[in-house]
């Protein structure tokens, strides 16, 4: 791997890591949590491989539809969004630095960054320049737009002081679901049109990201 491909890999995940950071406007979180959760990331990523290369081995599931919507949805959303979820309540959202609803999001966005990392430098060492620079446009910026999400009903469930367990499984699962629309529409061949909606999967979620991190931004408590 050359040092193009390297950079390719690890720049998109810090520039949306740096982006996100800006965003929280009121009360800027530690710099060594925000560095930590990006750690986590990458380990849940590497814990996340470690699964998926083994359901991959011994499921042996079929190339028709059926099986495609299983790996998508289960092998690859599934498992990537529940290890992502599990790392967020159990680092930051229960710590005290943890004290407005968009840090929900913040740390949601920072372990996601962290997975996309360690996923890209894997691919970084298997593909050309070309792929490299489709993921930090596509896959990468996926990552972030789901973690935003799961984030949003996190932040929205520390603070809310009520549905606590309905809002965190809420935001689970809407993650689980756009990310295995989004890699079912890219991984089935039956229709090479629905492939498009991967990318129509990612305006939308960007859209609601957008909406969601404003909407935490107005109610920050820091913000009078």
């Amino acid at each position: 791997m050359n040092i193009v491909l390297l950079v390719l890999a690890i720049a998109p995940g810090l520039l949306i890591s740096y982006w996100v950071y800006k965003l929280d406007l009121y009360d800027k979180e530690p710099r060594i949590h925000v560095v930590l959760s990006f750690a986590v990331g990458v380990l849940a990523a590497y814990a996340a491989t470690k699964i998926e290369t083994w359901g991959a081995t011994h499921w042996r599931l079929p190339h028709h539809i059926g099986g495609v919507i299983v790996t998508s949805f289960v092998l690859v959303a599934l498992v990537e969004e529940s290890i992502k979820w599990c790392c967020l309540l159990v680092y930051p959202y229960r710590q005290p630095f943890f004290n407005e609803p968009l840090d929900g999001i913040l740390y949601a966005v920072m372990i996601a960054m962290g997975f996309a990392t360690f996923e890209n430098v894997i691919f970084a060492w298997k593909h050309d320049l070309t792929t490299m620079l489709l993921r930090a446009f596509t896959a990468v910026p996926a990552h972030a737009l789901f973690a935003v999400v799961m984030g949003y009903y996190a932040g929205s469930a520390r603070f809310s002081g009520k549905k606590t367990t309905i809002l965190l499984l809420r935001g689970w699962l809407i993650a689980v679901g756009l990310h295995g629309a989004y890699d079912f529409f890219l991984m089935q061949k039956a229709y090479q049109e629905l492939t498009l909606l991967a990318l129509v999967t990612l305006g939308l979620c960007f859209y609601l990201a957008k909406r969601l991190i404003r909407l935490h931004q107005e109610n920050s408590p820091f913000r009078h």
